[in-house]
């Protein structure tokens, strides 16, 4: 989450400050510890966009494109995620194996970019381009920022779309969220909510640029993040049907401590997840200081609130904090049929199966959030929690 303390401090003091700050965003280190509704998009504004859309488009199919596509598929999938063949060919018994190898080895070296170009145009001959007409009727109007909703039958899908901040929320983008969800709760026509961020990260958390975005005073700050937060927390504790997590990649602060409170979580084997509390100055919140303890155990738990411990998508879930992990070759192409079967099931059925499994931890939630954000509101204002940050933005900027 945000600190007001810290955004007043950046606004009046000198401009080294902001050099630490813009430095600090740009810098390796930021990725690691912090890297981290929606118009309908006739051209994606970047080739990774059209990459990812092009993925969910291919899972639309009603016929299989037959082995010589999928192999293809495969390479220009391989070649634009991770580049060159960088693995031995595999051994004589293995055909399957053999022949995507020889799929992605054929490409030799061809960029990641086209890459990516040919694999959306390959789709774009199997599925019809991402502007057709198919494509627009199954689009969701709104004006949001930072998000993407699409629909998939029954499944909506909602994509964090701010890749020039690694999907990191605002707090429009707090309320903006609860938004999309009472649109879903009361749509007749969804029956499950995923979540997914768009390129290579699911999100960074909080958006730091939010530091110097502040007017009025530090109390007043304090207040906006806090009732935001709580709106934000809220609808996901009172969401009726069942919400996914489909982590693309890392999850850092909110986008982690939220996925207690969904319904299932399914993590590519690239992700990895963090939450930079005391490093920051801060403390818990999504309900993580009782849902976290809940799944992992007390004990565990601490190390990830207490002392910022990263784990990796296979200890996430061992831990309980993820479902399923998925390799991310595979990703894609394994989460996205699965949750689209599943909103095929009858909505009411999965909605009281929910009510009766919720029913009596949602009054205990609303009381966890209520705690969690009375104690932001202090931290947010304390000097500690400043000394903190600027400490934090320092040692990262040098």
């Amino acid at each position: 989450m945000i600190i007001p303390t810290v955004a007043n401090l950046v606004r009046s003091q000198c401009l080294s400050v902001m050099l630490l700050k813009r430095s600090f965003l740009n810098s390796p280190n930021h990725r690691k510890c912090l890297a981290s509704a929606t118009g309908i998009r006739l051209m994606s504004t970047s080739i990774s966009q059209q990459f990812d859309e092009a993925q969910k488009r291919l899972q639309t199919l009603k016929t299989s494109p037959g082995n010589e596509a999928k192999l293809k598929l495969y390479g220009l999938f391989k070649q634009a995620t991770v580049g060159a063949v960088n693995t031995k060919r595999p051994g004589m018994t293995d055909f399957v194996g053999k022949a995507k190898w020889d799929a992605w080895n054929s490409l030799g070296s061809m960029s990641q970019d086209e890459a990516k170009n040919k694999y959306i145009a390959f789709v774009d001959s199997l599925v019809g381009p991402a502007n057709s007409t198919e494509s627009l009727n199954n689009a969701v109007e709104s004006s949001l920022p930072g998000f993407d909703v699409t629909m998939d039958g029954k499944l909506r899908i909602i994509t964090l779309n701010k890749p020039t901040t690694k999907n990191a929320f605002t707090l429009g983008m707090y309320v903006g969220f609860a938004k999309l969800l009472k649109d879903a709760a009361e749509d007749p026509n969804t029956t499950i909510v995923a979540v997914t961020g768009a390129g290579n990260m699911f999100s960074s958390g909080n958006d730091l640029t939010a530091f110097t975005s502040f007017t009025g005073t530090v109390r007043e700050a304090a207040e906006e993040g806090k009732r935001c937060l709580n709106i934000f927390v809220s609808s996901l504790i009172d969401f009726p049907k069942p919400i996914i997590g489909v982590v693309n990649g890392p999850a850092v602060g909110i986008a982690c401590t939220i996925l207690g409170l969904m319904d299932a979580v399914y993590a590519t084997d690239r992700g990895w997840f963090q939450t930079p509390f005391s490093a920051l100055g801060q403390s818990p919140e999504a309900c993580s200081s009782h849902t976290f303890p809940k799944l992992m155990g007390s004990l565990k738990a601490n190390e990830m609130l207490f002392f910022n411990k990263t784990i990796t998508a296979t200890e996430a879930c061992k831990l309980g904090l993820v479902t399923s992990v998925i390799p991310d070759a595979n990703f894609q192409s394994e989460v996205w049929p699965k949750l689209k079967e599943w909103s095929e099931l009858p909505q009411k059925s999965l909605v009281h199966s929910k009510e009766l499994s919720r029913q009596f931890d949602r009054e205990l939630l609303h009381k966890v959030n209520e705690a969690e954000c009375d104690r932001l509101l202090e931290r947010w204002q304390s000097s500690d929690c400043m000394e903190a940050v600027m400490k934090f933005f320092s040692k990262n900027a040098k």
